[in-house]
């Protein structure tokens, strides 16, 4: 997912990120480069996500303050998750190189040594239509 942020003198930054879970009103996504996108949230604690369905050709917008976490019981259950969701995409890449489906350059998800997530309340979606229409929801 495509993380956008901003400094305090307006420098844009887009990132992408990995999203590792999404329940009640949040988005958690894991950032396992420690830079710009962490850098302007410790001064500016404000997204803009971005993503396209392609099935349907709608693409959304969600905006929302965010909470870095970098430790604590929240943050070790996001952990877990991750881990899950990494052996599971891992799996789900081996066995479509084996079957022919898909060719990969690599298979395993690598973790470095920090990794921060990002705890996103989810204040206002806006939904893109195909023929550009605009659709907005505040939380």
């Amino acid at each position: 997912m495509s993380v956008a942020t901003c400094d305090l003198t307006g420098r844009p930054n887009a990132a992408p990120k990995f999203v590792v879970k999404a329940a009640d009103n949040f988005i958690y996504l894991a950032d396992f480069v420690i830079g710009r996108t962490y850098e302007n949230l410790k001064i500016n604690p404000k997204v803009s996500l971005s993503f396209m369905n392609i099935d349907d050709l709608r693409g959304y917008q969600i905006n929302g303050p965010v909470e870095i976490m970098d430790s604590g019981k929240e943050y070790g259950e996001i952990m877990e998750e991750m881990e899950k969701r990494a052996i599971s995409f891992t799996a789900r890449r081996i066995v479509e190189e084996v079957r022919g489906e898909r060719k990969h350059e690599n298979f395993e998800t690598s973790f470095p040594d920090r990794v921060v997530v990002y705890k996103i309340r989810i204040a206002e979606v806006i939904e893109i239509g195909p023929g550009g229409k605009l659709t907005s929801e505040c939380n």
